[in-house]
């Protein structure tokens, strides 16, 4: 009985070939996730292989077997048409045991395959909302944002939670955009560097907040950051801040995040790439209206269209920084990464990066270890002499520097991604503005009335460049 099953299986080429296939897909799944689970193999792609590749070849094969057996029929009904074979489709009758056991082993199998179809189903979502599928997949694609995420703060955060968030309606969205992502990396068919901003992002209101809520009351925090001066000594400065992050307090908001308090409703329009804001609109809680508008503006149709304000319009960047290299060179030394006791380091590391162009990771990571050496080699020897090591370490460390930062190959550099959290002279770009995008005395209102660029609005500066700040004595005594 089973062997005439399994006879109807194979009983053309176009079945037999479809059975072939979904039973070494089938074997190659089960073989690979054991594996998986066994813990000897990981990564995006082994996922990839098990999970989405392997399950398509098992449908595929499945389907081929029926649509070979149809076949079959065909051609046995026009022999049968012409004499030459038996009627076409046999008689089912459920009182022989031997066409019940037939049927016994068709429901079987059919539930075992969509039992493993399920399963493979489930894990295959899985794999593509990993970090790994996000970052890895597409390497060359994703290499400069997979890099700058890893040393984020959000760095514990999957992909899928800001990008997608809660909900099935934005699952589908990302999934369906994920399809032509697929085409236009098959075919070389992504620009290069990817354009920002990204104008399909799903509100900060159902991703950011399901984290940091705005009514949430935060306060003043002190911050404390330390840059060297570019000198023979690379002094080190600090600079403390005292930041009125701020928050819902009582009945209203203050402080830097007053504008995202759920009263109030701040609209703009600008310019592609956001750097540029024209119309600022503002709508208060008791319903009053102010437009701030600049003098010089484009012409109604060129200034886009209206945008909501909401978290990433100055956090543009909470994960995937890239960062100057000043600010660099600046944490390494602070850090210890790089020995401050090497005259000029930081200027001389500032120079090179920026001077920088080579047309890989590798070829860089050569370059500028050698730059750095050959700078001590003509300038100070005994220095080189004397701390060969340290030389070393600190060209080192400007490859990762310039690795983290810089991929030729996406043609993405030191400025091609402001950050507008802050201002000149912090921002990673001189032409990036920040806050004053919008707080610059230049939006006014029909009533002249301008939106303040006053510093004491989002911060007080208790010292600034200092080697040694009365602050921080006080503070540490």
């Amino acid at each position: 009985m089973i062997r005439q099953f399994f006879a109807l299986l194979i009983q053309n080429t176009v079945s037999m070939l479809g059975t072939a296939i979904a039973l070494s897909a089938l074997t190659l799944m089960l073989t690979l996730f054991v594996v998986q689970a066994l813990g000897f193999a990981d990564g995006p792609y082994l996922g990839i292989l098990t999970f989405l590749i392997l399950p398509m070849f098992f449908v595929l094969g499945l389907l081929m077997i029926p649509i070979g057996i149809l076949w079959q029929r065909r051609r046995a009904a026009k022999a049968a048409a012409a004499g030459e074979a038996p009627p076409l489709f046999p008689v089912i009758d459920l009182n022989q045991d031997r066409t019940r056991k037939l049927v016994l082993i068709f429901v079987v199998l059919t539930m075992v395959n969509v039992t493993v179809l399920a399963g493979a189903t489930y894990k295959g979502m899985e794999v593509m909302d990993s970090n790994e599928f996000c970052g890895m997949a597409c390497h060359s694609v994703m290499q400069p944002e997979y890099t700058a995420y890893q040393r984020s703060p959000h760095a514990r955060v999957g992909c899928v939670d800001c990008h997608i968030g809660p909900g099935a309606d934005w699952f589908v969205r990302s999934k369906l955009d994920g399809a032509w992502q697929m085409v236009a990396v098959t075919f070389d068919l992504y620009p290069r560097p990817i354009p920002t901003p990204l104008d399909n992002l799903r509100p900060a209101r159902d991703t950011c907040e399901q984290c940091h809520w705005p009514t949430n009351y935060v306060g003043d925090k002190l911050r404390i950051d330390a840059v060297f001066d570019e000198d023979e000594a690379n002094t080190e400065l600090r600079t403390a801040l005292l930041l009125k992050v701020g928050g819902l307090r009582g009945r209203a908001s203050e402080g830097i995040h007053w504008h995202v308090d759920p009263g109030v409703e701040i609209r703009y329009r600008s310019d592609p790439s956001r750097m540029d804001i024209y119309d600022v609109e503002l709508t208060k809680a008791d319903g009053t209206v102010k437009l701030f508008q600049p003098r010089g503006m484009p012409d109604e149709e060129e200034r886009g269209e209206w945008r909501v304000m909401d978290c990433v319009d100055c956090h543009n960047r909470p994960t995937h920084i890239y960062r100057s290299p000043s600010q660099e060179l600046d944490e390494a030394l602070a850090t210890d990464r790089i020995d401050a006791s090497l005259p000029y380091v930081k200027r001389e590391g500032v120079r090179i990066l920026t001077e920088a162009d080579y047309p890989s990771h590798e070829a860089a990571r050569k370059g500028l270890a050698a730059s750095l050496e050959a700078f001590y080699r003509e300038n100070y020897p005994e220095v080189l002499a004397e701390k060969p090591e340290a030389v070393a370490a600190a060209g080192e460390k400007l490859g990762d520097i310039y690795s983290w930062n810089v991929f030729p190959h996406m043609r993405v550099t030191w400025d091609t991604y402001p950050d507008h959290s802050g201002h000149p002279p912090v921002a990673t770009r001189e032409d990036a503005p920040g806050c004053f995008r919008c707080h610059n005395r230049r939006h006014r209102t029909a009533d002249r009335e301008t939106i303040s660029n006053d510093c004491m609005l989002c911060h007080s500066i208790l010292a600034e460049r200092e080697e040694d700040p009365e602050i921080l004595r006080l503070l540490n005594p």
